[in-house]
């Protein structure tokens, strides 16, 4: 299992979500995972029902068997300040340039080197080590941008590596290339049984195969539960409409004379069947077009009454049972 997994996805499709749950899978029995959010919308925090994270690392939930999940909201600001102080020993210079606003301008007026902080932050995470020489984390998950700009945000190194060709702003695009391109690391897309979703993450597989950035798994979110299969509707189809007003009648629902209860049951319940015939129809033609993409694809289910922390903690147990973790 790759030690950087990234998460994207369609907006809507719940990608924050999933990359909250595939951190609490990952945690499982005693492992230690940071989770980490690049786009500062505090999904993470309201997730797990605390308070808005920081610029630090904190633990924030307890997976099954004693694992523990971290979480880390960058700030590009502070980010560019450790960057700053680690390569060009700043420190209090840069504090100042903060306070003159060259900081926020140079993340404001150019959005690579943004990008370039929020990645080098999360593989950083990933290669730090502790004092006897093991990995502080076991995993970081990483809430990644959307997919229609997942894969510039991941390659953005590349292009920095290539501007500057020496010193200490090369080496850090090369040291992060090197991680985001290899087995260390698996992007992950999230989507939906629909057709827009669907299509997007053909496109951005395309786009991430193109520019050699390891592909995971396909994960489909809020999947509904099948009432009817393709034989049924069809028999849903070809039953006379006095013959569903008389199974009605025999269910309780009312006497089958005309003009009965049952009777006017009838219409709304295949209309509702209608309906569900042509949404399953769909979903097994995007199913279809997901499985033509030949990656691992994984489905989690719809909550009907929402997702709260006790959900979450469900969906990571179907993570673990699909083998995701």
């Amino acid at each position: 299992m790759s030690r950087l997994q990234v998460v994207s996805g369609k907006g809507g499709t719940g990608k924050t979500t999933v990359a909250a749950a595939l951190a609490l899978a990952l945690a499982t029995e005693g492992k230690r995972t940071l989770l980490v959010e690049v786009e500062g919308r505090q999904g993470i925090a309201q997730l797990f029902e605390t308070e808005a994270l920081p610029y630090e690392e904190r633990k924030i939930a307890v997976a099954p068997g004693g694992g523990e999940v971290y979480a880390l909201a960058i700030d590009p600001e502070l980010a560019l300040l450790d960057y700053l102080q680690m390569f060009y020993k700043l420190g209090s210079a840069g504090r100042a340039l903060r306070k003159l606003g060259a900081i926020d301008f140079a993340t404001t007026i150019a959005p690579g080197v943004r990008d370039v902080l929020l990645t080098g932050k999360a593989c950083e995470a990933v290669r730090r080590k502790d004092r006897s020489g093991r990995f502080v984390y076991d995993y970081v998950v990483m809430d990644a941008p959307p997919t229609g700009r997942i894969t510039r945000f991941l390659n953005v190194n590349d292009e920095v590596a290539g501007l500057a060709k020496i010193g200490p702003i090369h080496n850090q695009a090369q040291a992060v290339m090197r991680v985001l391109k290899s087995p260390e690391t698996a992007v992950h897309l999230v989507t939906l049984l629909e057709e827009m979703p669907v299509q997007e993450t053909a496109d951005g597989i395309a786009e991430l195969r193109a520019a050699r950035l390891p592909v995971g798994r396909i994960i489909v979110n809020m999947v509904r539960p099948a009432l009817l299969d393709g034989a049924d509707l069809e028999l849903v189809g070809a039953v006379p409409r006095s013959s569903v007003a008389r199974a009605l009648s025999s269910a309780g629902l009312g006497g089958a004379r005309r003009g009965g209860h049952a009777e006017r049951l009838v219409d709304p319940l295949l209309a509702q069947a209608e309906e569900y015939a042509e949404r399953y129809a769909l979903e097994t033609e995007q199913r279809a077009e997901l499985a033509d993409l030949d990656l691992p694809l994984h489905e989690l289910p719809l909550f009907a009454e929402g997702m709260d922390l006790a959900g979450l903690y469900k969906l990571a147990k179907e993570l673990r049972a699909q083998g995701v973790s």
